[in-house]
């Protein structure tokens, strides 16, 4: 079940925001994974599951096309995010890449600062 944020469907059909994190194996995928869920925590957006979107899951696809906006952030240049909403269908989205911000794979510990300026540009991205 997913977590009720503002961000969620209402009466009137407002659509929500939804951010997909790479959450890979990784201190940047681990970065953009706790970002992500700051962000859904505040309600700036609802996580969805990248992999079930992998797996065409078709409640998680039709929930990422109904959206009104939407995010995925990548931790590092490979960009598996952003590709795996491509290959769905799903190419509106906009992308934050955490090595664009000077995070690189493996030389980037896990701080709340570091957390900080993700959730920062995230929510510039999505529009608030």
């Amino acid at each position: 079940m997913m977590a009720e944020t503002s961000n969620q469907p209402t009466c009137c059909g407002a659509a929500p925001k939804v951010i997909f994190a790479c959450s890979g194996a990784s201190d940047v995928g681990e970065i953009t994974d706790v970002a992500a869920r700051k962000l859904a925590a505040e309600g700036a957006a609802t996580m969805l599951c990248l992999a079930a979107i992998s797996g065409r899951v078709s409640g998680m696809v039709a929930s990422a096309e109904a959206a009104l906006a939407g995010l995925a952030i990548d931790g590092c240049p490979l960009d598996c995010a952003r590709k795996t909403l491509e290959q769905a269908g799903l190419g509106r989205f906009e992308h934050l890449r955490l090595s664009d911000l000077g995070m690189e794979r493996g030389e980037s510990p896990i701080t709340d600062t570091r957390i900080e300026n993700v959730v920062n540009c995230a929510r510039m991205r999505l529009g608030g």
